[in-house]
């Protein structure tokens, strides 16, 4: 069960990745802004997760934290997709 919550997450964040980075590109002049404000927010969550998840260890938020942090995962790895697409 897990194993497919983790694949759910990756997919619903590379899809999420898609999305915002294709919208605001319509007009090919947001494509830095947009990845730079993905990656900052996507930072800023990472900041968040970790502190809290080094200070308490608790088991039954585990889940919540693991399914956050696939999604910036998947996040990320669309940026990176994306960007090879733009590339080729």
């Amino acid at each position: 069960m897990f194993l497919n919550i983790n694949i759910l997450s990756l997919m619903l964040g590379f899809f999420f990745a898609n999305i915002v980075s294709t919208m605001p590109a319509q007009t090919g002049d947001w494509n830095i802004i947009s990845g730079s404000i993905i990656v900052t927010i996507n930072e800023i969550i990472s900041k968040y997760i970790y502190r809290y998840r080094t200070k308490e260890k608790i088991k039954n938020k585990y889940l919540l934290f693991n399914f956050f942090n696939n999604i910036k995962i998947g996040i990320i790895y669309g940026l990176f997709v994306d960007a090879f697409k733009l590339g080729s």
